[in-house]
């Protein structure tokens, strides 16, 4: 089979043999492969990410030197079952899977080891029990983008936003367009955005945000409706002061049960929800010192570098600072059904398709923050240009 593979941050289309699935595994074909953000780290610092990954109990991150087949966010059809399989579908049958795999009974990132290439290929290796057939004849474009919507799922789920709080969503790459394109399919009302990029401020309308700011000309703070009193400190020694008068005037009553009952009921005064999605230092530290009191920040971008924030700062706040990785096979089964039920629609993210032989070129154009968002990889295509 054909495939691209990276060594020392170098592609080449190279002819592989076919893979061949092991117990529990199924072999598909690739309809198409999505270039994540992750792969661009992995090829150009493939080392420091690996002894990150091993810093967290990871240790079979792809390293530099080794030829590896990139590729996560995929979709496919069957075509073949390795040994102690169910077989639960026919081949022919469109797919889409979690990228992990287990070889020799040790769990491998497919796409980011050399025990799992990745799908950056005409054909892949996937494990039975992570596969789920596509419903609905959702198109294998749209199937494709179930893994990096899958991650945006999460980091929603994780922020915990209601309805009637406002959502910042700091940076419009593909992460926070699929932020914010989830936000919205929960229900959230209102959704600020803000980027430097007016190519990006662009795509981060289409996908559904009600405000879109540039940083540039306006603080996405100011630009935000001022919902509730909570905008400072003060306001919250006065919402103190004037809840305590209302309830010490009313006789007898055991004012402390009231103060115990909203703590439970988490009815107290909340700040908005931010979601950090740009991964660059000093961004959370920003976010930080202009957010409003009792802020939930998620931090979904992923900065390789050391950073550094004001605690005081946080401190004084109330500032809560939750950070979201990848989801679980629940939240990736609920993303690819609300992409195929329509609640969600993932096209405004696809800016561009390329063959194995143009994603050189791809990884190239990725790297203008004005350009494209995310770009398919399509096996059979001899395109060499987004």
């Amino acid at each position: 089979m054909r495939a691209a593979v990276v060594t020392n941050a170098e592609f080449t289309v190279e002819d592989l043999p076919t893979p061949i699935p092991g117990r529990g595994q199924i072999l598909i074909d690739v309809s198409r492969c999505g270039i994540c953000g992750s792969d661009l780290h992995a090829r150009t610092h493939a080392d420091a990410v690996a002894d990150l990954a091993a810093a967290t109990g990871y240790d079979r991150f792809m390293r530099a030197e080794q030829s590896v087949v990139l590729g996560h966010e995929f979709s496919g059809t069957i075509v073949d079952y390795g040994p102690g399989c169910h077989q639960r579908w026919r081949t022919g049958t469109p797919v889409v899977a979690l990228p992990i795999v287990r070889r020799d009974g040790e769990p491998h990132l497919t796409g980011l080891s050399t025990a799992a290439p990745g799908a950056y290929a005409e054909q892949v290796v996937v494990q039975e029990s992570m596969t789920m057939p596509i419903p609905n004849g959702l198109s294998a474009e749209h199937a494709a983008l179930t893994e990096p919507m899958a991650v945006a799922w999460h980091a929603v789920r994780k922020g915990q936003v209601g309805k009637g709080q406002t959502a910042f969503v700091i940076g419009c790459g593909p992460i926070g367009l699929a932020v914010i394109t989830m936000l919205k399919a929960a229900g959230v009302r209102t959704v600020v955005a803000s980027d430097f990029s007016a190519r990006r401020r662009e795509l981060a309308g289409v996908c559904g945000a009600d405000i879109v700011v540039d940083p540039a000309v306006e603080s996405p703070w100011e630009a935000a409706p001022k919902r509730g009193r909570v905008n400072g400190v003060t306001d919250i020694l006065g919402l103190g002061f004037d809840t305590m008068e209302k309830l010490r005037a009313i006789p007898k009553l055991p004012w402390w049960y009231a103060f115990r009952l909203a703590g439970k009921l988490d009815a107290g005064p909340r700040g908005p929800v931010v979601f950090e999605c740009v991964g660059v230092p000093g961004v959370i530290d920003q976010i930080i010192t202009a957010a409003p009191p009792l802020t939930r920040v998620v931090v979904v971008g992923v900065c390789m570098e050391t950073d550094r924030f004001q605690p005081a700062m946080a401190v004084n706040k109330e500032i809560e600072l939750r950070f979201a990785f990848g989801y679980d096979p629940g939240e990736f089964r609920d993303t690819l059904h609300l992409i195929a039920d329509g609640t969600v629609n993932p096209a405004p993210l696809i800016t561009g398709t390329v063959g194995l032989d143009g994603i050189d070129n791809a990884f190239t154009v990725l790297g203008d923050p004005g350009g494209h968002a995310k770009i398919l990889i399509d096996p059979a295509s001899r395109a060499v240009t987004p």
